[in-house]
């Protein structure tokens, strides 16, 4: 059950930042992640109302409040990479997030065989090379490591906390919920303090409404991968289940070589 759910967060993780990186290439960063996130805080919304998933609150729901801080500033930061850089270099080093859970799971304990440690490490160098070809083409402006970087850590962090946000499937709905409303304020403190700084708000002529079930997916995959990786990292050990769930790079590559013909 963790390698499945853990496969799948890639995908989910994957496509979501192939949309979003397509997004921010015609809107502003903050706006793509307000947008997309704010879609996928009303579905949320819903969804926790109608499965009764309030009476799952509790002290746990700060992780969620911590995750719903730290994954603004990631997904910003990697968007704007996205931006700046090819995706088939960017999104590969964004897998260095790994460190982060695979280094708690070994701290409280974990302690992975030969085979799992050689696996781990032939997935992770497997990711970062899957851009690294590239890197001899179009040339990768140092901010935009800089920012895939910041965004790496601020990812890791979330799948530490997202996993301890919660127990029961319905409190992972709530967990997803406070995380994503948090996302979403902050968001919005952020995006109002950059238009007063006379950022734009929205993508030159304005936001379409025909891009909206972009938008839409792009927020809802992305709960979805938090989703599926809470759920592989309960069931299994975290140092497999985020070796695996950072394999979302091979996916927005090869999404970026299918629909946009970078080259790998």
């Amino acid at each position: 059950m963790t390698a499945l759910f853990a496969l799948a967060t890639s995908l989910l993780w994957g496509l979501a930042d192939f949309g979003g990186g397509l997004l921010t290439r015609r809107a502003p960063a903050l706006t793509v992640v307000m947008v997309s996130q704010s879609i996928a805080t009303v579905v949320l919304g819903v969804i926790v109302i109608a499965t009764g998933g309030w009476s799952e609150a509790g002290p746990r729901l700060w992780f969620a409040v911590a995750a719903g801080l730290v994954g603004p500033v990631a997904l910003l930061s990697f968007y704007q990479a996205l931006a700046l850089g090819p995706m088939g270099v960017v999104s590969p080093l964004a897998t260095l997030s790994v460190a982060v859970p695979v280094s708690v799971g070994l701290v409280l304990g974990e302690r992975p065989g030969l085979l799992q440690i050689a696996g781990i490490a032939v997935a992770v160098l497997g990711v970062v090379l899957a851009g690294g070809p590239q890197l001899r083409g179009a040339p990768v402006q140092r901010r935009a490591v800089l920012l895939t970087l910041v965004a790496a850590l601020g990812f890791g962090t979330v799948f530490v906390l997202i996993t301890e946000a919660s127990t029961t499937p319905t409190g992972l709905f709530l967990a997803l919920f406070v995380q994503r409303l948090t996302n979403v304020a902050a968001g919005g403190v952020a995006l109002y303090a950059a238009v007063r700084r006379g950022a734009p708000a929205l993508p030159e002529g304005g936001l379409r409404l025909s891009a909206l079930p972009v938008y839409g997916f792009v927020g809802l995959a992305d709960v979805a991968a938090n989703g599926t990786y809470a759920v592989a990292a309960q069931h299994g050990p975290v140092t497999v289940a985020a070796v695996l769930a950072s394999l979302y790079p091979v996916v927005t590559a090869l999404a970026a070589r299918g629909f946009l013909r970078e080259r790998l």
